[in-house]
Parts: structure tokens; C-alpha cells; sequence
């Protein structure tokens, strides 16, 4: 089947689409110095899982993987862009096609590294308050000049069940990191952080969403807008947690 028929059984005649960035750090590398594999398709999985959830109105899991194509590897230091969408979609199923670009932010190059199919299900126990996907989710915002998302896992917590603030500000130093890199082409370092206040809590289970906007661009240093938001996994009542303006300097030549 081409891709054509299985873009016309998605439904609805706007096809739900996701783009989220990351970044391969030496952490998530192997020995020959390019992201893991498992790491990838870990990558790949987060974004099903959030636009599927968003698709299906409901929390999700995933309950196949096919057509896994690794194409490229993802040096350590480059950018992955991962693009999801929905090509196939039931009352309780959906397919997330997964695309991971790389991206050289110095160069501005970018390759396919990784393609595969995730067939995600909602879980019974949310059948009963389902809801119809609505044009006004996280899905379908300005992403601005770079979106980071994130699941709020245990390990992300403090004792009270809270997001702990070291994770949150990991998050928007890295999508600011995105977003200015990709306006200068240059190698930068976090100069300054205006105030940064906490608005709203995140828990575990919610969706982060970070958004970042270059705002300011000077010979050596540019100022990049970075917000973040937390809401269910099916994107209702998003609440702003915080909003920090972030300062980078390039470095000299």
C-alpha cells in the first residue's frame, strides 16, 4: 500500500502531525560516538505515544512496532528531529508513522536516520470518557522556533509527586540551545537566565511541552524566549509552568 492510501485512511482531512527535537548527548551514544539504537526508538515511541494520545483521547501503549528502518547514524552532537504522524487510525488504535531527521546545527545539514511504524492502542480503562481530538490541543500551537517534548516519569519527581525543577530547566536550556543554534549556525554557551518562576505544577504522567522563540539577535549573543507547559496526555487543560528568557553567547572562532 503506498503511503498516499494510507494517508487517506487516516481520519479527518487534516492529517495530525508532531515535531519534536532532541538532542544526542555522549550519554545516550555507543562506542562508535552516534546515539544508540535503543535510544532512537525510544525517541520515536515518546512521540507516538503523545500524538496518539492527543488522536485517541485517551492514554496509550504501545502495542506493535513495524517497518524499523535505520538508514543513518545520529552523531554525538547533532540535533534529532522526530516527525510524527497519523496514517492509520481505528476507535481505540492508531499508526504513528516515525521519522527521525538529523540535523548538523553548525551546517544546517540533515539525513534520515531512522523510519519505523507504531501501532499504539488506547487503554481500555479510558474508553469511557474518550473524547474527539479538538483543532485547539498542543498539537496544532505555533511550535515557535523549537519544541521539545516530555513524559514526567517517576524519576523526574520530587517527594511530593511534584516535577523536580532540575529536569524542567534541563528541558528549556535544551530547547533554547535548539533554537538559537539553528538561527546563528554557531557553537554557543548559556551566558545568562532571567528570573525563572515556577507557575503551575507538573505530575507524573503529564505531557511537557517546551516552545522556544529567538527573540533577540546580536553580533555574538542572541535571546531566546523559552515557556513551558504541562497537561494531560490527551492534551486538555494545559497549564503554564514557567517562562524564562535565556541568553546565549557565541563562541569566539
Amino acid at each position: 500500500m503506498s503511503d498516499a492510501s494510507e494517508m487517506e485512511r487516516a481520519r479527518g482531512d487534516v492529517h495530525r502531525t508532531l515535531t519534536v527535537v532532541d538532542m544526542a548527548w555522549p550519554d545516550q551514544c555507543n562506542h562508535h560516538g552516534t546515539l544508540f539504537g535503543g535510544a532512537a526508538l525510544s525517541w520515536l515511541d515518546r512521540a507516538a505515544f503523545i500524538l496518539a494520545s492527543r488522536e485517541l483521547g485517551g492514554a496509550v501503549v504501545t502495542a506493535a512496532l513495524d517497518q524499523v528502518q535505520f538508514s543513518a547514524p545520529l552523531p554525538s552532537g547533532h540535533l534529532g528531529e522526530c516527525q510524527a504522524r497519523i496514517v492509520r487510525r481505528g476507535r481505540r488504535s492508531a499508526t504513528v508513522r516515525c521519522d527521525l531527521i538529523g540535523e548538523d546545527l553548525l551546517l544546517g545539514s540533515r539525513q534520515t536516520c531512522l523510519q519505523a511504524d507504531f501501532v499504539m492502542v488506547r487503554r481500555e480503562a479510558d474508553d469511557s470518557d474518550a473524547a474527539a481530538p479538538t483543532e485547539d490541543r498542543a498539537t496544532t500551537v505555533d511550535e515557535g522556533d523549537a519544541h521539545v517534548a516530555e513524559i514526567v516519569f517517576p524519576g523526574h519527581v520530587n517527594h511530593r509527586g511534584v516535577l523536580h525543577g532540575g529536569p524542567a530547566m534541563a528541558w528549556l536550556a535544551k530547547c533554547g540551545f535548539v533554537a538559537a543554534t539553528r538561527r546563528l549556525r554557531r557553537p554557543l554557551v548559556m551566558a545568562r537566565a532571567d528570573r525563572l518562576d515556577f507557575l503551575a505544577p507538573a505530575r507524573v504522567g503529564d505531557v511537557v511541552d517546551v516552545r522556544c522563540r529567538v527573540e533577540h539577535v546580536g553580533r555574538r549573543s542572541i535571546a531566546v524566549r523559552a515557556v513551558m507547559d504541562a497537561s494531560d496526555p490527551v492534551g486538555a487543560h494545559p497549564r503554564r509552568c514557567c517562562e524564562v528568557l535565556l541568553t546565549y553567547v557565541a563562541l569566539s572562532d
